[in-house]
């Protein structure tokens, strides 16, 4: 398993009543995302927890493109993945902040 941690500046800020958003299953060839709040100064955290070792780019591309969509403020978004593609990841990601957003 390998661990990533990624930091990006946020811009806008979310409001969330219930706490948190849990989408998607660890599972064979997909993942689980949670976004919940966090003090963060005004950034965002992703934590990324793989089996998949030696992407770390691929998941820098990944991140920044739904930064550049979604520019979030103190936030954690964890997300534990078994191998899943980067269109996946990206469905799950909009799935997590939509629900967050509701």
């Amino acid at each position: 398993m390998e661990q990533l941690r990624f930091d990006f500046e946020g811009k806008r800020a979310t409001r969330n009543a219930a706490g948190h958003a849990l989408v998607g299953v660890v599972a064979s060839g997909n993942l689980e995302v949670m976004i919940e709040p966090a003090a963060l100064n005004g950034r965002m955290q992703v934590v990324v927890i793989t089996a998949a070792q030696g992407f770390d780019k691929t998941w820098q591309a990944v991140l920044a493109d739904f930064n550049a969509r979604h520019p979030l403020a103190d936030v954690l978004v964890s997300i534990n993945d078994v191998g899943a593609t980067p269109a996946v990841v990206s469905l799950r990601l909009d799935q997590a902040v939509e629900a967050f957003e509701r």
